[in-house]
């Protein structure tokens, strides 16, 4: 689901679910679901910096 998106769609996707967990307005069976989505949300939001973060660092010559 995840991995055609940018980092910047998957942040605001994960910004709507928090937004709606926030309000409190979903029952406890939707707030998990919701919860659950937020967790894969934040999982493919970091693998996408890690992947640019090792892009970045192969480009970048050690300084050592």
């Amino acid at each position: 689901m995840t991995d055609e998106l940018t980092y910047e769609q998957i942040v605001e996707k994960l910004e709507a679910v928090t937004s709606q967990l926030a309000n409190g307005t979903a029952g406890i069976e939707a707030a998990a679901d919701l919860f659950e989505e937020a967790q894969r949300l934040h999982a493919a939001a970091s693998a996408r910096l890690d992947q640019v973060r090792k892009r970045l660092e192969a480009l970048t010559p050690d300084e050592d």
